[in-house]
């Protein structure tokens, strides 16, 4: 997680407030989760989707949001798994659709393997959000010119690489935020070396269902 500036800014940035709607896709840990929970309050709702195409992990990635639907205060959270493109069937209209670090993923082998695509999946974020609805993406930027070659080895992706194959299932870009840059990232590493994990330079954009 970010500092409490960073973390404020971001949760502005993608327009969660109190009785919204969120989708936290492949929550991990279930720490957005529980801060989106906080935030959306009992009128609101958050559904911790767990991707079918990772559910096999040896930690048990819905079995800890299950856990964590269950903890004091969570009532208005709800794990739910399916594959990627069947996202919508198992998930209520939302507000915002979350999705941190995990959009390179979509160019990757293990998220393919059962036959999702980037535009498979950004038509189904389209068919989930409301009208006006945020789709909202931070990701490892990947060099200038790399487009989507280093997701699989680096697990980095060119922003301008996601931006237009989000516009392309009908999204507009709103909003684009430099608050996670980092200009010293060389980009030529995998985001979990130790010389630069948890400080790789960032993207954040919003993208709004028309």
């Amino acid at each position: 997680m970010y500092d409490q500036s960073k973390l404020s800014e971001l949760i502005r940035f993608a327009r969660i407030d109190a009785g919204a709607t969120v989708i936290d896709v492949y929550p991990g840990d279930g720490d957005w989760t529980r801060v989106f929970s906080e935030i959306v309050g009992p009128e609101g709702r958050v559904d911790s989707f767990v991707p079918a195409e990772v559910a096999h992990f040896k930690n048990d990635p819905l079995g800890l949001m299950r856990r964590l639907a269950k903890e004091p205060g969570r009532d208005n959270v709800e794990a739910v798994s399916a594959d990627l493109v069947a996202m919508p069937q198992v998930t209520r209209p939302a507000d915002v659709l979350w999705l941190h670090l995990f959009y390179h993923d979509l160019h990757t082998a293990l998220i393919q393997a059962r036959g999702a695509t980037a535009a498979d999946f950004n038509r189904a974020v389209y068919e989930r959000l409301k009208p006006g609805g945020c789709y909202v993406i931070v990701d490892h930027a990947a060099a200038l010119g790399a487009g989507t070659s280093e997701a699989q080895s680096l697990h980095r992706i060119e922003p301008a690489s996601v931006r237009k194959e989000v516009e392309a299932a009908g999204f507009v870009l709103d909003a684009e935020s430099t608050l996670l840059a980092n200009k010293d990232d060389p980009h030529t590493i995998k985001v979990f070396d130790p010389a630069i994990k948890g400080k790789t330079d960032r993207f954040v954009y919003r993208f709004v269902k028309p």
